[in-house]
């Protein structure tokens, strides 16, 4: 016991060095191998617990001798097909890349020049731009739980003469959700701007029915729609993502610089599981939303905590007993087997504040109760 104890520890010590060289957190496996990764809940990376299905992973082991030995299909229409029939949208309008990062760096080094980017926010679309200097950074308030005002951001990106605006609903890692009705107040408002940004690779757990903003997308030709897959389909490691847009000059613009294999056969193949498995994935996805709300409720509970709403797969809390989010990260891998994100390193967000994606109630509340060991 004490030596896996001090294995925790020697890897805390490493996480600091990989922490600081990134925006995003170390991955467990990184910290403390394959083996012991298995032993350890991971509170930090953001996937849906109850997805795929039992059966979608059996008929993805059975297939995987054949499709790894094969190359994928070089027409992207074909997965593009099977996405859209569970989107009903228009599947000519559809975009699917190597995670929702790759379409990120691409969107960053094609399509714009400057953009208005509130901050704290995903760190990608600030670190893909072909200048640094060319992303102009809104800071929101602490003051305020980092509330974004889209009428204040509208009028801040005004002034400055903007011409390209990124809006991430539900915010990360704030978990704030903008109701849809202000989103398409905003984007009416913002009809004249070359291009806006909304990234929902959250918002499935926002609601039901669902309050995105694809069924309304075609009003608006300057939208472009960018999801994460990982996040709501619970497959991180398959790596993938997709945007959508009316605008098909946009659209044609990606698509020149996309690899023509950009997807492997196994997230091809998982893709055209997705309309067979559609009920599933929608009770799975209710259920969370259930699950969140619960463990909300329960942090609440912590008084040393200060908890965000979210509107999210996950929640945000400020850390009030002077505990820094770097320390009690740290606690709860070594102690607790648990693994929590720390957003100090997040541009424009104090030393405080940490992120957790549930993982299901029972595991839940063994992190309400780990906390509430920690933060007496």
């Amino acid at each position: 016991m004490l030596q896996s104890a001090a294995n925790k520890a020697s890897a805390a010590e490493l996480r600091k060095h990989l922490f600081y060289e990134t925006s995003h957190s170390p991955a467990l496996t990184d910290l403390v191998g394959y083996e012991k990764a298995k032993d350890i809940v991971d509170f930090c990376f953001i996937a849906n617990p109850y997805y795929p299905t039992q059966g979608m992973l059996e008929d993805l082991q059975r297939s995987l001798p054949n499709l790894i030995k094969s190359y994928p299909s070089s027409n992207p229409l074909m997965s593009q097909k099977h996405l859209a029939a569970v989107l009903n949208v228009d599947p000519e309008r559809l975009i699917i890349g190597n995670g929702a990062t790759e379409l990120i760096a691409l969107i960053d080094m094609t399509l714009i020049d400057r953009i208005g980017v509130p901050i704290p926010t995903f760190g990608e679309y600030i670190e893909k731009m072909k200048d640094l200097r060319n992303a102009e950074l809104y800071a929101l308030d602490l003051e305020n739980r980092y509330q974004l005002s889209l009428e204040d951001y509208f009028e801040w990106a005004h002034k400055r003469k903007l011409e390209c605006l990124l809006v991430i609903n539900p915010g990360n890692p704030t978990g704030q959700f903008i109701p849809l009705e202000e989103m398409v107040k905003f984007l009416h408002r913002a009809r004249e701007m070359e291009l806006v940004i909304v990234d929902e690779s959250f918002i499935d757990f926002a609601g039901d029915p669902i309050p995105s903003l694809l069924p309304l997308a075609d009003q608006f030709t300057n939208l472009l729609i960018v999801r994460s897959m990982s996040k709501h389909c619970g497959v991180p490691g398959l790596r993938l993502g997709y945007c959508y847009s009316a605008n098909l000059y946009i659209l044609n613009r990606l698509r020149r610089f996309l690899p023509t294999w950009n997807l492997n056969t196994l997230a091809q193949y998982f893709i055209s599981l997705l309309p067979g498995a559609d009920a599933a994935y929608h009770e799975g996805r209710k259920r969370l939303i259930g699950d969140v709300k619960h463990l909300y409720q329960d942090l609440l509970t912590n008084s040393h905590l200060e908890v965000y709403p979210t509107g999210a797969n996950f929640l945000l809390f400020k850390v009030k007993n002077g505990m820094t989010a770097n320390e009690l990260q740290t606690r709860l891998l070594v102690e607790h087997d648990m693994y929590v994100r720390d957003c100090s390193n997040k541009l424009g967000m104090d030393a405080f504040h940490i992120r957790v994606a549930s993982q299901g109630r029972e595991k839940d509340s063994r992190l309400v109760e780990a906390l509430r060991t920690l933060l007496q």
